[in-house]
């Protein structure tokens, strides 16, 4: 591992002049189209696809509206703009040889309309416009702190049927599949839950997520405390999904993804118009995915269900309403452990046969969950709006079989075991955002200012988890794999813990100054007020927390370079807990706090987007639990690390999508009782994690028909702080094979091509050399 950054860097350095290489020659002897797009009302029309008829020319506006189309052979051509539902728009344009051609056109669309319509044509992978990472209406460039976005175009190219492939496009990004059956993500050495939706909380704790309704995928880096809260961040960042809205015309997709281990499924996107005058707009994504385990046993069978609803009650209201239902009924991974006396240091020591599994498909889990989401906009006037809020989710776990198997030997494991369920948990949400922004001379001013209640509520059963194994495996035999019967037959009497009841109530601002048109601060600041009622014997307990962010933005060169610097905070309220003399020991909530720096670009009309920085996460209250299981709240861990991203579109077609992540997190200070782990590395905190993937598709002949391929590297981790027990570093490289017409794609995937053996997080098997074929139609 000692040269992987230097070859990371030579990789990336390389990727970086190819490009510029290929951008520069792509200048000479050729023609330019150049223009400004504008809305119906005079606005800037920005991200509007623009392409030359019967030509391989194509490009995306800027967010001033502005275009450049290069590398333009001398002809006659027409340029055209279109619309899914509305008119085309064209005009005829002369490029003749080292001369730049000027086309300026109104499209017969509102600004308003315009950011409802869905363009025809590929999205650009680059974008990274958004409402919802700053709360407001902020340009990447403009905003302090780095994020990443992934498209829904990317992960339907990768023909990505779970949501575990599409997160893998982003920087330092890991997915986790908990073996209690929930999934969430790793990166800059925290976990992160995928627990915000279109910007409201959501939550995957215990139940996986579909990906049939994502629009994208928002990853926003560092503790996001101040805007987000702690219930739908943590120390690493925040995971916003984007979902598709309905939009003005009748359109229908459906696709159908089959391969290897009895993969099958079944997705439909149905829109429509319910009103002549295109008030009432709705739409309905259904996703239906069966597929067995590469093991012996296993399999996984999920449905999804989203409704959505867009009324425009007039010119200034909107109400938009979506609903999620999803079920799955699928086996967990393990959770595995090994005894110190084993000789046991990681997965691959174990002697179980790769494809092997030691328990039967019948000791399942079966879960759902609801979500219901309202959200009102009201344009106050010309430059405020009042946004309103409305969420419910519901998880529930009916049963979950979870077993744990503990190795004495590379040969033999103990089996115990457990039932979780049934577990509710209840989330309501009420949120109200003011956004405006106005102007001073050459000041100009941009400001948020929201108020949230937040009620969480739960019940929870589970049988005990015996301290005696029921059963002991020889893996060099020709073993019965664990059966429910197995595990019913040896379940303790279940434990009903008193339901939480708990309410918070939060206030926050965030306020851009722009002090001139190239530099621009960011203070925001929220306050937080948690309380637990009384739950059974467990007495209640009131927390206050105040959450601060800074940032600073200096655009180099003006809507292209930017050097920026942030401070964020995090936190978390913390439960109190009992001491081993009885009393109870009420913790401060946990706090994290990062500096960062870095630069952002966004270069030759916008066909590079690139972002680096460095940054440091302090936790200085870490609760760390002594030897003799005393709580001590003074522990300090450190998480620091470099991460880099790299976008580009550098000829018509082409598109690439690369990063590299360095993290190092450790703890850096304990009490006496647990010096044996200072300096240790936490726990899920690879060092190194690589992400690339480029795909190619024709422009001329053979129009659509295209190529993708990609790889990702993640580095070993610990599985605990006391840094004994690790998962080796893997590489899983990919390939595709596509063609794509207006009406039809059909497309072919292998995953994991050079058929590795690998393991998640928590020490799961993953699966070999993987195929799929995916067909769509589109109506």
């Amino acid at each position: 591992m000692k040269y992987l950054s230097l070859r990371t860097s030579q990789f990336l350095f390389i990727i970086s002049f190819l490009f510029i290489v290929t951008s520069s020659f792509a200048q000479q002897n050729h023609g330019k189209i150049k223009g400004q797009i504008t809305t119906s009302d005079g606005q800037p029309a920005g991200d509007v696809n623009i392409i030359l008829k019967n030509s391989k020319y194509g490009t995306f506006t800027n967010d001033d509206g502005s275009f450049e189309i290069n590398r333009v052979k001398a002809n006659a051509y027409t340029l055209q703009i279109s619309f899914a539902g509305y008119e085309t728009s064209e005009q005829e344009v002369i490029v003749e040889e080292n001369k730049t051609a000027t086309v300026n056109l109104q499209l017969k669309v509102s600004n308003k309309e315009l950011q409802e319509v869905v363009i025809s044509g590929r999205k650009s992978l680059l974008s990274k416009k958004t409402e919802t990472v700053a709360r407001m209406p902020l340009k990447n460039l403009e905003n302090p702190q780095v994020y990443n976005v992934i498209h829904k175009e990317l992960f339907q190219e990768q023909v990505a049927i779970d949501i575990t492939t599409a997160m893998r496009n982003a920087p330092g990004v890991v997915p986790l599949n908990y073996p209690s059956g929930g999934f969430a993500l790793i990166f800059r050495g925290f976990t992160v839950g995928i627990n915000a939706r279109n910007g409201m909380e959501t939550l995957s704790g215990r139940s996986s997520v579909g990906i049939a309704n994502i629009e994208r995928i928002e990853i926003l880096k560092g503790p996001s405390g101040t805007l987000f809260g702690s219930s739908a961040s943590s120390f690493g960042g925040v995971v916003n999904l984007v979902t598709k809205k309905p939009f003005e015309t009748t359109a229908t997709e459906v696709g159908y993804t089959a391969g290897s281990y009895g993969t099958h499924q079944l997705t439909a996107d149905v829109n429509t118009p319910l009103t002549k005058d295109k008030k009432v707009l709705f739409r309905l994504n259904v996703g239906v995915n069966k597929a067995k385990s590469f093991l012996d046993y296993g399999y996984s069978n999920t449905l999804s269900f989203t409704p959505s609803l867009t009324f425009k009650a007039t010119d200034k209201l909107t109400f938009n309403i979506d609903a999620e239902l999803y079920n799955a009924k699928s086996t967990k991974p393990l959770y595995p452990g090994a005894s110190a006396t084993s000789g046991i240091t990681n997965p691959e020591d174990i002697k179980l046969d790769y494809k092997k599994s030691l328990v039967h498909d019948d000791a399942d889990a079966k879960s759902t969950s609801s979500k219901a989401f309202v959200q009102s906009d009201y344009q106050i006037s010309e430059n405020w709006k009042s946004t309103t809020l409305f969420s419910y989710v519901s998880e529930n776990v009916e049963y979950s079989y979870q077993v744990l198997p503990t190795w004495t030997s590379p040969t033999t494991a103990t089996i115990r075991a457990t039932l979780f369920g049934p577990i509710s948990s209840n989330y309501t949400n009420i949120q109200e955002n003011i956004n405006g922004e106005f102007k001073t001379g050459i000041l100009s001013h941009k400001i948020v200012a929201g108020v949230n209640y937040r009620n969480y509520s739960d019940t929870f059963s589970s049988t005990p988890t015996p301290t005696a194994p029921f059963r002991t495996i020889d893996v060099t035999t020709n073993f019965i794999p664990v059966r429910k019967k197995d595990i019913d037959a040896v379940l303790l009497a279940p434990v009903i813990r008193a339901g939480r009841d708990e309410n918070t109530y939060s206030a926050y601002a965030s306020y851009v100054f722009g002090i001139s048109d190239r530099l621009f601060l960011m203070e925001s600041l929220r306050f937080d007020r948690f309380e637990r009622k009384q739950s059974g014997t467990v007495a209640g307990y009131n927390q206050t927390s105040l959450s601060p962010k800074l940032g600073l933005v200096f655009q180099v060169v003006k809507d292209q370079v930017s050097l920026f610097g942030n401070y964020m905070n995090g936190f978390q309220n913390i439960a109190p807990v009992n001491q081993p003399d009885g009393s109870q020991f009420v913790p401060d909530p946990l706090y994290a706090n990062q500096w960062e720096s870095g630069i952002k670009a966004e270069l030759f009309n916008k066909k590079l987007s690139t972002t680096v920085s460095y940054y440091e996460i302090t936790n200085d209250n870490a609760l760390i639990r002594q030897a003799d299981l005393v709580y001590q709240q003074d522990g300090r861990q450190v998480s620091k690390g470099v991460e880099f991203e790299f976008l580009a579109n550098p000829v018509p077609g082409l598109d690439i999508t690369a990063g590299y992540a360095y993290n190092d997190n450790r703890i850096e200070r304990t009490s006496d009782a647990n010096k044996a782990i200072e300096g240790n590395k936490t726990a899920d905190a690879p060092e190194h994690v690589i992400n690339f993937w480029a795909s190619y598709k024709l422009q001329n002949k053979l129009k659509g028909l295209g190529a993708g391929v990609g790889a990702n590297y993640v580095d070993e981790s610990y599985m605990s702080t006391a840094n004994t027990f690790y998962i080796p570093s893997y590489t899983i490289c990919s390939a595709t094979v596509f063609y794509e017409q207006p009406t039809w794609r059909v497309g072919v995937k292998v995953d994991n091509l050079t058929n590795e053996k690998y393991w998640s997080t928590w020490a799961a098997p993953q699966a070999p050399t993987t195929i799929l074929g995916s067909l769509t139609f589109k109506f």
